[in-house]
């Protein structure tokens, strides 16, 4: 299933995305909640009820009224999550990224997975991306895959976490980076630098609809792996080009640590980790490093930012400026 969440008669109602149309669960069996957040509450009985509707509808049995995905708003397929990590997953990513500062790549890196918090408060889902005049001091995109919790947990193996694992999506971990730079020098995480927007969507495909895709995990990894290509455009050009399959820790290696000693919830939003050159950060240090007269490229108001993986849809932005001069970066003593 594809599950789209998106405004209609001014609240949040989820939707079956069905060859361009949206077709609200509720409507298809009144068993059916209206919204993501009911659904994940309820995962493994409601999810059994939804595919039946589903296949009713794609088989001419059931008939509702549907709404064109492109003139409605669609949100983030879950607009409030009970949190939101991100992970680190991709070795090509990191070693890129330490290789361009000059740096060893770190050994830890191979030893287990991290992730951090970000604001669940600000996640969006397609559409414009308000960004304040201290955000465009090196503004970046980060390419990503995203797994959503469906059911709660806690101390779970790697070996059954998948079965955690409601459904998926793209993820763009923006990110302001003179501010996220200038603060984790002080050891403490990106804070600022990403906490006014994290965009998945634009819709959660579940996982019986990527078996296609599957492959085996890397060596000594458990889990389910997806050859799914990645892109990133900006302004119809692309950027950035990687591979799902690439990831080096899968997503439940990531929810088994999530999961030590703490509740993984359903409505939990846990990011992959930006693919290798799946940012403008990496792209420019590799071009400075290879040629010192690189021209740096950074996201600018107006710009449109598009990713595409493979399966997982089409998720497209707009960066937008506030209109003020209000600075953070000009009240530092």
């Amino acid at each position: 299933m594809k599950l789209v969440t998106y405004i209609n008669n001014n609240r949040e109602q989820v939707a079956f995305y069905i060859d361009g149309q949206l077709y609200n669960l509720s409507e298809a069996d009144n068993r059916l909640p209206q919204t993501m957040m009911q659904m994940l509450e309820d995962w493994e009985r409601l999810s059994a009820i939804a595919r039946e509707a589903e296949a009713n509808i794609k088989g001419g049995s059931l008939t509702i009224e549907s709404r064109d995905f492109e003139q409605v708003q669609v949100l983030a397929p879950v607009p409030k999550p009970t949190s939101c990590r991100d992970g680190y997953a991709f070795r090509q990513h990191v070693a890129a990224a330490r290789r361009n500062r000059k740096v060893d790549m770190i050994p830890e890196f191979d030893q287990y997975p991290i992730f951090y918090f970000t604001n669940h408060n600000a996640i969006q889902g397609p559409g414009p991306i308000d960004c304040m005049p201290d955000h465009f001091e090196k503004l970046d995109f980060e390419l990503e895959a995203t797994a959503i919790v469906g059911k709660k947990g806690r101390n779970i193996k790697a070996a059954e976490a998948d079965s955690y694992i409601a459904g998926y999506c793209i993820m763009n971990d923006m990110s302001a980076r003179r501010l996220q730079m200038e603060e984790m020098l002080l050891n403490l995480g990106p804070a600022k630098g990403k906490d006014f927007s994290t965009v998945i969507g634009p819709w959660m495909v579940t996982p019986d609809e990527l078996d296609a895709y599957r492959i085996p995990a890397k060596e000594g990894h458990t889990g389910a792996a997806f050859n799914l290509k990645m892109t990133c455009k900006v302004n119809g050009i692309q950027v950035s080009e990687g591979n799902v399959g690439d990831m080096d820790w899968t997503f439940a290696e990531i929810l088994e640590r999530c999961a030590y000693g703490a509740d993984i919830l359903p409505g939990d939003v846990i990011g992959s980790g930006t693919v290798g050159t799946g940012c403008f950060l990496e792209l420019n240090g590799t071009g400075k490093l290879n040629n010192p007269d690189y021209k740096e490229q950074w996201l600018q108001p107006d710009d449109v930012v598009e990713m595409e993986i493979e399966g997982m849809g089409r998720l497209v932005n707009t960066i937008k400026k506030v209109d003020t001069d209000f600075s953070i970066l000009a009240l530092k003593k």
